[in-house]
Formats: C-alpha cells, structure tokens, sequence
C-alpha cells in the first residue's frame, strides 16, 4: 500500500467535522516524486459508494487506532475534497481534536493501491488509478498543498449514525486483506473474497453494537454533567489549603518580618492570645517542635500526654478505698462509702529566644523555618525534661522523683546501691502491685545504667538482657529500660533509679499554642534577628501507687 503525505491547516467551527481537500490535482510532485492525475480516485469512489463504505481515518495509519470516519468524499476540479467527523468520545480522538485546534498538528496522509501508472521523466509516477484504502492524521506531512478548510467542536452526535458510519469503515477494512489483482488480469475471486467478508460481518456487528452502546452511554453522560455545570453556583473554584497559606505566611514572617509581607499573607497570621504579643505557629510548626521535645525529654515517651486550653486541669482522684464485711442475715449493714478528692496539674510556662543571622534569613536555600524550629526543641526539650523528673512545683511542674506520695525502696546503703545490687533491684520490682508490675518500666541517667550492666545474679547471669527483636528495647529483669539524663546519679542520699507504670502514674499537658515573636531591633548591630518564643506545659503524679523510686539509704 502507498501513501502520499499532505499538510492540513483548517479552522475551527462547531460539531467536530472536517472539511478540506486530501489531495490536490495540481501537477506538482510530492516528496516522493509522484504526481496524482486528476480523475485517479474516480473509480475508487465509486466503488467505495456502490459497496456501502468509506475509507479508513486512522491516527498514524495505525489500523488499530481508528479517530474518526470519513462521512463524504468527492473529486473536484481542485482535488479530493473530504468531510469527516472525528470521534470525540475516544481518548485519540480527543487528542487529534485538540492538536488540530490549537495548530500543533497538521498532518494528513492518504493510503492507496496503485492500479495504473506511468513512469514520469526525471523520476517519479504519474499515479492514474488509485484504489484508496484509508486517510490518516500524521504528524509529519511529506508534502503542502492540501487543505482542511473546518474542524466543528464536538456536540452530542447520533450514535446510529456514528455506528453505521464505523460499520461501513470495518466493513471496507476487511475487504481490502484480500490481495490486490495484478495489473492486466481480469476479474477477482469473487466467491473467495465474499466468504471472507461474511466471515468477518458476524464480529463487526458485535463489536458495533458494543461500540453503539458506549457511544450513547458517554453521550448521556456528557449531557448529565453539562446540566450540573448550568446549575447556578455551580462553577468549580480551586483554592489553596488554609494549612499551606497559613505556613508559608508565617515563613515569611520569620524571614522578613511582618512589614514585608502582602496584606493577604498578614491576615493569615494568627495572634497569640497573651498580653506579650507575638504570632502563634502553624500546626505543622508545632508539630515539628513537639517532636523534637520527645527525642529530648523521654519522660514523654512513658507517661500519658494530653491537651488542655486552660490555665489548669483538674482530676477527680479516689482519696479512701470502700471496706467491706461479713454479716448476718438480719444485722446492721457498716457503712462502706469510698471519699474522693481531686488533683489539679497547673500548667506552667516555659520562654526562650532564639538568634538567626540575616544572611541566614536572607538565604532562599536554608530552611529557616527547620533551623528555629530545632533551636527551640532542644532548649524546650532540656527545660521540660529536668522539671518533669525533679521539679519543686515552683513555676515549673512537680516532678515524680520529688513528689513525696511515691514510695521508695532503701538500698541499705548510704551512698551505693547496697551491698547486693541485684537482689535491691528484683526487691524494689516486687514491692509494686502486680497490676502495675506488669506493665511497668525502669528509668535511669546512663550512668547508672552502664553500673547495672554489669550486675549479675546469683547464677553469674546478668541482669540486663540485651535484645535480639528489632524494635524490642533492652530489658532489667524482664521490663524495658528508659535512659533520662535528668535522673539521679549514684551517691548520698539520691534517688538513681525508678520503676512503675508511668502512663498510669504520671500525666502531661501541653497547652499547643506555640508563640512566636520576632525582634529585628535589639541585636540588629551584630546583623542577628531575635526570635521570643514560649509554651505552656503542665505535669504531675495522679497515681503515686504505680510507681516506685530507689534511694540510696540505709532505711
């Protein structure tokens, strides 16, 4: 099969049709050398009409990409002039539509069998008699002459129209698998030809009714969505999330401060609630600093966190237990009733700053919004974790190692851990209720820890068992091991070592409203930005009874 390459340029009107000329009888060769004679397609046509089809209109001459069908074709003083229908409704189809309009495509290519020629001077046919087979859409025109004239926007079509037209095209499509006669013999095999096509008509009107069926299905959809588009109010506007506004507007701040930054930007700034001013961080902010605080302060990871937005929390706590007895059948029943009392966690403020060179605010490949951010976790971090261990209560949280409800264990030893270490340690494990026993963990600084590495049991076994379970902690008889760099070291009179249920025993508050307050001015002459920033947090022993310390003490 030949083909002959033709550029298209046309213009837009409405429907989805082409309009133009697929070959133009104007004696000038193509790139092949080739003329087309006016008068070639003549025969071709006809036969296509006599049989009921049309050529192809493929993308690529790719027979198994069909865009579209050929509705009319006809031979004029000018050339084959063309009209045909792209479908829409396809992926292919909509793609062919848009390069067409937008002009980054104008390829057309016919595909024929040549019947009669002539052999030109110089090179090259004269083509007389041309059995054309398909038109496709190319992206590389091999010549320029041709001509499409229209291309109609896309409205709802006719399936039964559209299904008859792709029938004619198949139909036309198998028959030309049949070879072509040889110039000069007369005649097909007619009865060869005819078997094969009935064949074939058996699955093309399968696969139409199919193509039928989807085709009114994608048109009734178009025309649902259509009337939701024309409802009123119904227009799609694309927002940009709260979330991300309100983030980069306080980047912004960081960096330039708030004179520099768009109006639109300013409003999404929240202002702290507190007479000190300043802005409150985006959430992701916060984010970022409480994880840094859990890396820092481990106490977090034990004990149980929760949220407040008040000044204090209140818990209603079982001050006396109910008793209980035996009676006789007709005696006096004692009183029994329980008395509760409540326990209020204060919560506490913590302040810092942090100073940021311009340059480094000035510089759009540092992430200043991470750098202030790990500045003030670490600072937050080292301040929360030595109140939440030893805290006195004065303006900071009572700590569980200085809150006289929790019991101790005496190591018998003024200033060590006794004579026998190992046996003071299962002592203190088992003077803890069992309940809480059993979901209990070890805290110590690692010094402290490095010594009970070393201790053994009566068998010469040690005490600490390392852990073979990725994602499993080192264990102390059993339970995990928390290292805290604010616990006790070993000597006179301290509290080295703790053990209980700390999630049960021990609770955390954080008022989540991180301030942020930036000062261009006090440090402006070393060419430094201030950043103020402070949090609330609040942290004390509910149930002293789930948790257990060891002294170093005689009694």
């Amino acid at each position: 099969m030949d083909r002959v390459d033709i550029e298209v340029k046309f213009a837009t009107d409405e429907a989805g049709i082409l309009t133009g000329y697929a070959s133009v009888f104007d004696g000038e060769p193509d790139s092949y050398g080739d003329v087309i004679e006016k008068g070639a397609f003549t025969k071709s046509l006809a036969e296509h009409k006599a049989a009921g089809t049309t050529p192809l209109m493929l993308w690529q001459h790719d027979p198994s990409e069909p865009i579209g069908v050929w509705l009319e074709l006809r031979e004029d003083a000018t050339g084959l002039a063309v009209t045909g229908r792209l479908i829409l409704e396809t992926r292919r189809g909509q793609e062919a539509y848009a390069l067409l309009k937008s002009g980054a495509f104008n390829g057309l290519s016919i595909g024929f069998r040549t019947r009669a020629s002539e052999r030109r001077a110089g090179g090259g046919r004269t083509l007389q008699d041309l059995e054309l087979i398909e038109i496709s859409l190319v992206s590389v025109p091999a010549a320029t002459r041709a001509r499409v004239t229209s291309v109609k926007t896309a409205q709802a079509g006719n399936p039964a129209a559209m299904g008859a037209a792709i029938k004619r095209s198949l139909i036309m499509a198998v028959e030309k698998k049949a070879p072509a006669p040889e110039a000069g013999t007369e005649g097909d095999n007619v009865e060869t030809r005819v078997a094969a096509l009935e064949e074939n008509v058996a699955g093309i009107d399968t696969r139409l009714k199919s193509v039928e069926e989807s085709v009114g299905n994608v048109a009734k959809s178009a025309e649902r969505i259509e009337q939701k588009l024309n409802r009123p109010g119904a227009s799609v506007e694309t927002k940009t999330a709260p979330e991300k506004v309100e983030a980069k507007a306080f980047v912004g701040f960081l960096r330039h401060g708030r004179e520099a930054l768009p109006a639109d930007e300013v409003k999404s700034l929240r202002v702290a609630d507190d007479t000190a001013g300043g802005y409150l961080a985006p959430d992701d902010f916060v984010a970022q600093v409480i994880k840094g605080i859990v890396e820092v302060s481990p106490v977090r990871q034990a004990a149980k966190v929760g949220a407040t937005s008040s000044g204090a929390v209140i818990l209603p706590k079982r001050t006396g237990k109910p008793t209980a007895s035996w009676v006789g059948e007709t005696e006096n029943r004692p009183e029994t009733g329980s008395t509760y009392g409540q326990v209020e966690i204060p919560v506490h403020e913590m302040a810092c700053y942090v100073d940021v060179s311009l340059r480094l605010l000035e510089d759009a490949a540092v992430n200043v919004e991470a750098e202030v951010a790990f500045d003030l976790a670490e600072e937050f971090g080292r301040l929360e974790g030595s109140a939440l261990v030893a805290g006195n209560g004065v303006k900071k949280p009572v700590g569980f190692m200085t809150d006289a409800a929790v019991a101790y264990t005496p190591t018998g030893n003024a200033s060590t851990l006794g004579t026998a270490p190992a046996d003071t340690l299962i002592t203190l494990m088992y003077a803890m209720p069992a309940f809480y026993r059993n979901a209990g963990a070890w805290m110590m600084n690692g010094n402290t820890l490095a010594a009970i590495r070393k201790l053994k049991d009566g068998q010469g076994n040690f005490l600490w068992q390392p852990s073979y379970q990725a994602g499993q902690p080192e264990t102390i008889l059993g339970r995990p091991v928390i290292e805290a760099p604010d616990m006790d070291d070993v000597g006179a009179g301290a509290e080295p070592i703790a053990f209980g249920d700390f999630a049960r025993a021990y609770r955390i508050y954080d008022r989540v409203a991180l301030s942020v307050m930036r000062d261009p001015y006090s440090q402006a002459t070393n060419g430094l930005v201030r950043f103020h920033a402070r949090r609330r947090v609040g942290g004390g022993v509910v149930l002293a009874e789930a948790l257990r310390k060891l002294r170093c003490a005689t009694s």
